[in-house]
Parts: structure tokens; sequence; C-alpha cells
């Protein structure tokens, strides 16, 4: 459990915020179809709402994607105060296995400051090198010189994560907790992915809290400064949150502000954290306001337009700077409301009267990208079973009908804590099966571990034929999932 750091103010209105405004917030996630997973508003350092869709806490551990490469940032800069790294060193001052004179020149001149803006030589080089991540980057060729335009580029940010591991000898985040992160009550057991060559994955592994990723923020919004304690330099906060490189060539955000030190600027003075799914942190200084969410809507391709929007209008721009009378009773309704948070489903009925004559029934499918031999759904009560047999053997999805079941992915062969070595189990998953017309059966798989994805299996059916697509949105696995498929019934001869 975590140790409280942000009290809870006695309504929204404390501190200058509508329940109202909350209430359509969340409104306006929900009725864009999104897969949200929680909630966090902050104002003056007091919890204005919290909400978590089920079966998501307030107590996941939540994987954070790229928004842990503004932690990362945060590791160098206790590492910049401590004078143990200067951002104009070069990188390979902190690899003396690639001695200067080898490098390629746009690889020797790179600094550090050139990696904490993303100004890295590199796109990325993930893979290029069978042995290992730190001497791909070293040994790829480069693309551009180091500090001259911003790519986003992850690679830039493990090489960070890495110098910061090597100097003082223990994961990032576990540094970052030493010198900074237990002042506001960070979560002893958040933790990273490990990447292939042992360190952390600094560009996109770590797993904590919501209002872990909200107590980070909470140093930054206030200069470092917590409690009356300076844990991290007023001047590399400024440095860090202020536009270093300007981002109106790049459309990966929705947004074209600038970039700090691995973290997005956006309108005004605003600055944000962004991970893959909406892994999102969204820090106002001049209102004093915090926002954080998690959730995974890959494959969502509006999904960071609809959050970024719906909380600079619904809750910016309506901002007090004094408390608002009490509302109780749209404070009630978001209460309620918040109670009844639920991960999003399909939209589709939760029976249909053909379930009875597909029942059990085997379909033997065509050649198809997915190398799904047959496959047959069976139907008991409020819930489902999906059995089909591919190159790995028979596996089964259980899942529920309107509902959400909970199981384990039947694949063992994706990565476990450490990228590259496989988990030997399957991945944890919620389940849903719903029918958007009599002959259409769609099952939703959110896959909700360490890693996230989700996985949309649709069957349709006509006489003794059926139609099988399947989509996937996931980082490196789910790949087998992905392709069009159609089959007839076994014959009995079959």
């Amino acid at each position: 459990m975590e140790k409280d750091f942000f009290q809870t103010a006695a309504s929204p209105e404390a501190v200058g915020i509508s329940s109202g405004s909350v209430q359509k917030l969340i409104d306006s996630f929900n009725e864009s179809g999104l897969y949200m997973h929680s909630i966090l508003l902050i104002r003056h350092g007091r919890i204005a709402a919290e909400g978590y869709w089920a079966p998501f806490t307030k107590d996941t551990k939540h994987r954070m994607y790229s928004s842990t490469k503004s932690f990362v940032a945060g590791a160098i800069g206790l590492l910049y105060d401590e004078g143990k790294v200067a951002l104009d060193d070069p990188v390979h001052k902190f690899f003396p296995e690639f001695p200067p004179e080898t490098l390629h020149p746009y690889i020797r001149e790179t600094t550090v400051r050139d990696l904490l803006t993303m100004s890295s030589p590199h796109i990325t080089t993930y893979s290029f090198h069978k042995d290992g991540w730190v001497k791909s980057f070293f040994e790829a060729k480069p693309n551009r010189p180091g500090g001259t335009v911003f790519r986003y580029d992850t690679s830039a940010t493990y090489i960070l994560d890495v110098i910061v591991e090597r100097i003082t000898g223990q994961p990032f985040i576990d540094y970052m907790k030493d010198k900074m992160l237990r002042e506001v009550g960070f979560s002893e057991d958040a933790r990273c992915v490990e990447s292939p060559d042992g360190y952390s994955w600094g560009g996109s592994g770590l797993l904590c809290t919501t209002r872990d990723m909200a107590r980070y923020a909470y140093i930054l919004l206030n200069k470092g400064n917590v409690c009356g304690k300076q844990l991290l330099s007023e001047e590399y906060v400024r440095q860090a949150t202020s536009k270093q490189v300007p981002t109106s060539h790049c459309r990966q955000q929705p947004n074209s502000y600038g970039y700090g030190y691995q973290i997005w600027r956006h309108r005004d003075t605003a600055f944000t954290f962004n991970g893959m799914g909406n892994q999102i942190v969204m820090c106002y200084p001049e209102q004093d306001l915090i926002f954080v969410c998690t959730a995974d809507n890959q494959g969502i391709g509006y999904a960071y337009k609809v959050i970024y929007d719906a909380v600079y209008h619904e809750i910016v721009q309506t901002l007090s700077d004094a408390p608002l009378p009490d509302n109780p009773t749209a404070f009630e309704a978001l209460q309620n409301t918040i109670s009844a948070l639920s991960l999003q489903l399909p939209e589709g009925e939760r029976g249909s009267p053909l379930q009875k004559e597909i029942d059990g029934v085997e379909y033997v499918l065509d050649e198809n990208p997915m190398g799904i031999e047959k496959l047959s759904v069976s139907f008991r009560g409020d819930g489902g079973v999906l059995r089909y047999t591919n190159a790995r053997g028979d596996k089964e999805i259980p899942f529920g009908l309107g509902r959400y079941k909970e199981g384990e992915f039947p694949e063992t062969h994706y990565s476990g804590n450490r990228i590259g070595t496989p988990l030997g189990r399957g991945y944890r998953m919620l389940a849903a099966g719903v029918w958007p017309s009599e002959t259409n059966l769609v099952i939703r798989v959110n896959i909700a571990d360490d890693y996230f994805g989700n996985l949309t299996v649709a069957l349709g059916y006509r006489g003794d034929k059926i139609g099988v697509t399947m989509d996937k949105f996931a980082e490196a696995f789910l790949d087998e999932y992905a392709g069009i498929a159609g089959g007839a019934k076994k014959q009995a001869n079959q």
C-alpha cells in the first residue's frame, strides 16, 4: 500500500473546480468510447477528484510506457545536481568500451543534452544488434548530427537511463526513490521492466500507480521544492520543463509546443508526460493543477485529442482562483458516477438467437495469417469460450457476455520482466463478448499485465460459413493475432 501524501479536498469546489466540470470530463471520455483506467485531478496539493474504471484501483501498478522517459530526465537531473553528469558531456564518456576514435562522428559528438531533448543522431536502434541495445546505439549508422533537430527516439532515453545505472549502480527508479521520491510517498514496489541488456527499460518500462505519477509531477510543478526541501534544483527543473527544441514539424503528439528534457510542452506554461495508450500527466503551473490518467487506447487515433481538449475546456478554462460555493447535488452525482466506473465495453447486445445454432460448432478455416486451423464458440450462462487451434496447440479465451471476465491469455512465450525472456505464463486478460448484430459476435480482449495491449476478434456467420477478423494493438506481442480468415462448418468426414 502507498503512503498518503496528498490530502483529499472536501469537494472539487473547495479547490476551485466545479463537480459538474469533472462530470463532463468523465462523460466525454466514456461517450467517446475510450478505454480509460484512471483519472486524478490535484489542485493546490489536494486531490480534487479521483476515479478508477473497474477492475483498476488506486493500488494498481500500471505500465506507464513513454511517461517513463520523464522520470529518467529527473534521474539525470539528480546526477547533474551532484556534479556527476554535465549536460554537455559527450555520451561516449560513460561507455569506455566504445573508444571515441572508433565511433561515427555524429555519435562521437552527441551529448547528454542532445539525448535529453530527443535531438539524438538516431530515430531508433532497438534490436539492431544481437548483442544488445547499448551496442546497437553506438554501432548503428546515425541519420543526422546530434543536437540539430528533434525526432522522437526512445533509444536516446534508454542510453540516458544506462548512464544513470552505471554511475549509481542501481535501477534508476530506485536511485530516484533514495534521492527524492520517498519524500512524496512514492510506492516502494514501483519498478521498471528490463531491457535485454539487463538495464531498466527507461524509455517505456515503469510500473507505478496513478498517484505515483502525480507525486513526481508535483515535485516538478513546485520547481523541485517540496515541504521546504529542494529535492531537485530549480535550475534543472526550469530547463527540463521549458521549450528546448521546436517540434512544430513533428505530429507525433497532439500539440507542437516544443520539447524540454524528455518532457513535452503544452499550452502556455503547461508541460506533459505522454505514454503510449494514454498514460498522461498534464501540469499547469499557473493554475497549480495536475491531471493524470491511465488507459489503453492503443488503436484509437483520436484519443489524445479527446483527452487534451476535454481537460483544457472542461477543467482548465473553468477554474476559479477562489473556492466555489458548495454544490451538494452535483458533488453527489459525481461521486455516484465515479463509484460506478467500469472498463468500456464494445457496442452490442449481450446475446443473440444465433447462439443456440453455433454453440460448440467447430469451423475449419482456410489458410490464414494467424495460422488458426479451426475454431468454435461455446456459451454457458452469461459467458462463453472461444476455442481455437494454432501452431502452438489448442487454445481457449473465456469471456463474459456484456461484461469482462478475467483470465490468462493462452500464450506463454511473450516477454516477462526482461524483454526477450519469455514470461512462461499467460498475461492477465479481461475479455468480453457482445453481439453488434444477430450474426456478428465481437470479443474484446484487454491485456492488463506488465504489458498492455488489446485484441478484437470479430466473427461473422452466414449459413454454414464463417468470416473472422483479428485486429491487435500492442507493442511487440500479439503479432500472430492479426489478419482475416474464412471457413466453414466441420463436416463429419473431416
